[in-house]
């Protein structure tokens, strides 16, 4: 289960680094390269709520393996893709691999191990298999992309997801009948939730392209409000919805969503903007700007271990608010340095407080969104708030990349551009999240 998790990790970040590489091999510049990274948080985090309704209805074992399988699949073929379309679709078959297998994953790591320290060991390993994974993406893009080509990002999976194949088929207890009255599936609202964001982003990256009839941008635009205004009205009707609108009535909770919606957007789109000004302004080959954010990967290990302690101190929402701040700081640094046209040493400031800005931001989220939840509604909690991590900074990117790396709307510098939109949705998080209580660990929070 682990080493499906590191895999379905890795691929978030490893792609950041290749992606000039990813350009040039396929004919494709600028903003549209985003569709790369978005394309897989955003099928990953529309569908994510089903996959977990899936191992309800068909069982674990079935529904871990047909994800793995898919997952594994849309890996090989986003290594041997010949043109650009044709990698898009491979990542959002990625995500839609990662949103039926993990949930699958994670609760056959629930039942296998009994409640106490063996199921807390083993949840541990699971989430620094994660870390790691999320980490070490990006100096494996950078050693992968440098030595073997850009397409064995993706194909070095491969044998791995074999190797978890077998391993589930030998080792993964057989799924009992599953009872079809349990769970029912919302695919209407699963599907909605995905076209969503989809069309959203569709609409900001080719707001840029000056080739695009600006009127494609509204009809995607509208396409999107219609899509969200029909997942509010599925979900209200639905016998068994994917997100009960009572999980709404939660004020303190929805705010945290909103925020990790926003801050997400803003972190996810600063590893974009290291990777294109280490390569396209610096001119780094992969492997230097992959070593080049080493510093970052140790500061995050680093948080990680830090914010708990310090959550328990402070209170959730000042960590939060410790989050954006560090965030907006990195972005104004990137901004300096691209203005200045400072070396990779400037950019260190800006690694350290990307780490500090996800160590505290995320956790402290984390932690608001799942309080004051109950066995009926922690899973549906916990399921919301890691879609609204990945399905934000989809967005984000699409917006503040798409947007500021457009030179059909503005002539500003593109680095410029993106960071102050990215400030922008930050001061709106941190507005959002400080009409919320401050909540400590182990206190209880309001609604």
């Amino acid at each position: 289960m682990s080493m499906l998790q590191f895999f379905i990790a890795v691929d978030v970040t490893v792609v950041n680094i290749a992606l000039p590489s990813i350009g040039a091999d396929l004919g494709v510049q600028g903003h549209s390269l985003t569709w790369v990274v978005v394309g897989y948080t955003i099928t990953g985090g529309g569908l994510l709520m089903l996959g977990g309704r899936l191992g309800d209805l068909l069982g674990r074992r079935r529904t871990l393996l047909v994800g793995t399988t898919l997952f594994g699949a849309a890996s090989l073929l986003a290594g041997l893709a010949q043109s650009f379309p044709i990698l898009v679709v491979a990542r959002l078959l990625q995500g839609a691999g990662e949103a039926v297998a993990l949930p699958a994953a994670m609760a056959t790591i629930v039942l296998l191990f009994p409640e106490g320290p063996r199921r807390s060991r083993a949840l541990s390993v699971w989430a620094a298999v994660a870390s790691c994974g999320l980490v070490l993406g990006f100096a494996l893009s950078g050693i992968i992309t440098a030595h073997l080509g850009w397409r064995w990002i993706f194909l070095i999976s491969v044998p791995f997801i074999l190797v978890v194949i077998v391993a589930a088929l030998v080792l993964v207890p057989a799924d009992r009948s599953a009872s079809r009255e349990r769970a029912r599936v919302d695919l209407p609202g699963a599907l909605l939730l995905t076209v969503c964001p989809l069309l959203f982003v569709y609409a900001a990256i080719e707001a840029g392209e000056p080739a695009t009839n600006p009127w494609v941008s509204v009809a995607a635009l509208v396409g999107a409000v219609l899509a969200a205004v029909g997942f509010v009205q599925v979900e209200s009707r639905s016998p068994d919805p994917l997100v009960p609108m009572t999980f709404f009535a939660d004020r303190a909770r929805l705010r945290a969503n909103l925020t990790t919606m926003l801050l997400s957007g803003a972190l996810s789109t600063s590893f974009l903007l290291f990777t294109f000004y280490l390569q396209d302004r610096l001119g780094m080959g992969p492997l230097g700007a992959g070593l080049t954010m080493l510093p970052l990967a140790v500061a995050l290990i680093s948080a990680s271990v830090l914010v708990p302690r310090l959550l328990g101190r402070w209170g959730a929402r000042a960590c939060v608010l410790v989050g954006h701040a560090a965030a907006a700081g990195a972005m104004a640094v990137i901004a300096l340095v691209a203005t200045l046209g400072g070396g990779v040493a400037w950019l260190l400031p800006a690694m350290l407080l990307i780490a500090a800005g996800m160590g505290f931001g995320i956790v402290g989220l984390q932690y608001i969104a799942v309080s004051g939840t109950t066995d009926q509604d922690a899973g549906i909690a916990s399921g919301v708030q890691r879609a609204a991590d990945q399905l934000g900074g989809a967005a984000g990117v699409a917006i503040y990349i798409g947007l500021g790396f457009a030179p059909a709307l503005h002539a500003g510098d593109p680095f410029v551009i993106a960071t102050v939109l990215a400030v922008i949705g930050l001061i709106a998080g941190a507005v959002v999240i400080s009409r919320s209580p401050s909540t400590a660990a182990g206190q209880p929070q309001a609604g």
